[in-house]
């Protein structure tokens, strides 16, 4: 969800203001060209690599079990680098190799909350969104106008859907007979965090996933 950060402040900026281009694009495709981006800058991990086979193996599990059609519906790209996990494109799951060094039951919780930004629709969630505040060509005037509101809507629908991808990984890890557990251990290797415009902070992902599993 770095990209909804990135995408927040290039608008409240008016830095992808269309007024130089003969045909401003849309914001569909401000938002898609801007994915790419961050794709073609990330750099591959060995796919033959220990680390990088063990995220593969757990991902293919995962898809195997939710019945996911592949590579149609989802693929997965390893990586090295900062990145813990991002979806992109809604169906391109972004995945550390160090992801390889979990244990199998925190590195499944993980990737099923990427595949659940999948399965959940939330890139269309979001480009709705967007289109709603941006409807037509993505120019400076109107950008600059609709920065603030659409940034504080964009970050209150990233929240919720946190939650949701979370609450689907849970499940999912009870699908596969994998203990809660699991899920509350991931968070604590990843380190505690707060609340940022794109995810809600550790405190709050872990009561959520506490009152799902008491449910």
């Amino acid at each position: 969800m770095k990209w909804l950060l990135s995408m927040c402040l290039l608008l409240a900026c008016g830095a992808v203001g269309g007024e130089t281009l003969r045909t401003p694009p849309d914001i569909l495709t401000v938002l898609e060209t801007s994915q790419q981006r961050q794709l073609d800058a990330m750099t591959a991990a060995d796919p033959a690599s220990p680390q990088a086979r063990k995220v593969r193996e757990s991902f293919d599990r995962l898809v195997r079990h939710l019945d996911i059609p592949h590579p149609s519906k989802v693929e997965l790209l390893v990586v090295r680098g900062d990145l813990v996990g991002e979806t992109l494109k809604g169906r391109i799951v972004v995945a550390n190799a160090s992801l390889g060094d979990l244990p199998e039951g925190e590195r499944i919780f993980i990737l099923a909350h990427e595949l659940g930004h999948v399965m959940l629709g939330h890139w269309s969630q979001m480009g709705r969104l967007y289109t709603k505040w941006v409807p037509g060509p993505v120019e400076k005037r109107h950008t600059d106008a609709v920065a603030d509101a659409l940034g504080r809507d964009a970050s209150a629908l990233a929240h919720r859907q946190e939650f949701e991808a979370d609450a689907f990984a849970l499940d999912t890890l009870r699908g596969l007979g994998i203990r809660d557990q699991d899920a509350i251990a991931a968070f604590m290797d990843l380190g505690w965090r707060t609340d940022t415009a794109t995810h809600p902070g550790t405190r709050k992902r872990l009561a959520a996933l506490r009152a799902r599993a008491r449910g």
